[in-house]
């Protein structure tokens, strides 16, 4: 089954004729007969009754109809998420980073009004893929990537907050906290698996200053971060921003940095929009 095959079916059915189906298709009528023809035989059924005045479907043909105009349309679709557009633009990001890529968005609109921007929410893993696959024209993510179609750009170094309840003995206290003062306490974050980068980051900053990190209980999927917290008032955690809810004290510590990067492929030069946005992403930081 070809899909210039499905084309001149469809194109049978909606004008009625094959002669009208090759003037809209712009090949003749043999070939327009002669590929569906060719359909047929594969299908092992009549799609088209040649005896009607100008060519019908028949009843198989009209079952195959919807089928071969959504097929039609997923090629278009495939085709148009691999073809460059200058005036639309993919970020690949989670969450996280909706706040800082919304008033990059906004910023690069004011001058670029025919632009189309697409944020897509994407775990880390999907966000690289979707780069590397074309589905994407950057990615934002935390750390590092080491990939040999990729390349990092660095924006800016995240400092994430050391969060805890504000009955927590360390919430009296305005300064951040560093490894020697959270030592004492039982960390709870997300199983690695989901949380790989900020497992990685505390055991950097704790092997560092040579203190073990004391696990408590992981939190499970589903479960807000804040109610852990407070259910568990000795423990503390690690966020990527300050959630500003009750009951939740957020300090931040030097010790804790991420650095930020949009990924990109190695083959493509980022076009205008792309290196607007790129700059207002790293200027909205600063600014902040």
């Amino acid at each position: 089954m070809e899909f210039r095959q499905i084309e001149y079916l469809v194109a049978v059915a909606e004008t009625g004729g094959f002669s009208r189906a090759a003037a809209r298709c712009f090949v003749s009528q043999s070939a327009i007969s002669h590929q569906i023809a060719a359909l047929e035989r594969e299908l092992g059924t009549e799609l088209v009754d040649r005896s009607a005045r100008g060519g019908k479907l028949t009843d198989a043909g009209e079952v195959l109809l919807p089928y071969a105009r959504q097929l039609l349309s997923l090629r278009d679709d495939a085709v148009a998420a691999v073809t460059p557009h200058p005036d639309r633009i993919r970020i690949a990001a989670n969450m996280s980073f909706a706040r800082s890529a919304l008033a990059a968005v906004a910023a690069v609109r004011e001058r670029h009004r025919e632009a189309e921007i697409d944020f897509l929410l994407k775990p880390f893993g999907q966000r690289i893929d979707a780069v590397v696959s074309g589905e994407a024209d950057l990615a934002l993510v935390r750390g590092s990537v080491d990939h040999d179609e990729l390349y990092l750009d660095p924006l800016w170094v995240d400092q994430p907050v050391v969060a805890f309840s504000s009955r927590h003995p360390l919430a009296r206290s305005g300064r951040g906290p560093g490894p020697a003062d959270l030592g004492e306490y039982p960390l709870v974050l997300p199983p690695a698996d989901q949380q790989i980068l900020l497992h990685r980051l505390v055991e950097r900053v704790f092997s560092r200053a040579g203190v073990d990190v004391r696990y408590g209980p992981q939190i499970r999927e589903g479960h807000p971060v804040a109610f852990e917290l407070i259910n568990h008032p000795e423990s503390w955690t690690i966020l990527y921003d300050d959630p500003l809810q009750p009951g939740i004290v957020c300090r931040r510590s030097l010790e804790f940095t991420l650095p930020v990067s949009a990924v990109l492929r190695n083959d493509s030069t980022p076009n205008q929009l792309v290196a607007e946005i790129l700059t207002e992403l790293s200027n909205g930081f600063r600014r902040t």
